[in-house]
């Protein structure tokens, strides 16, 4: 990442596939829905915390991504030039 526009838009988009893999943990649906409800819906869903989580576990995938790119083992910049 040879700039910092590249390394936040690569922790963005590591956030959001990190935030759609918490979404689910935790969830539980209400015994007796009320009138109205989805069925499905979230009794808590507690969605402050799973923000945090999911920042957290960003980030530490987005390490490892940084430092196997400023390492050489993985190139993109050398991947992208042999796709055309």
């Amino acid at each position: 990442m040879d700039n910092w526009v590249t390394a936040v838009f690569v922790y963005i988009v590591v956030w959001w596939v990190v935030l759609f893999a918490v979404l689910p943990w935790g969830v539980r649906t209400p015994d007796e829905p009320e009138p109205g409800m989805a069925s499905s819906a979230p009794v808590e869903p507690r969605i402050l915390r799973k923000f945090m989580i999911t920042s957290v576990v960003a980030l530490l995938v987005w390490l490892v991504i940084f430092g196997v790119e400023r390492s050489g083992i993985i190139s993109f910049r050398e991947m992208a030039r042999h796709m055309y």
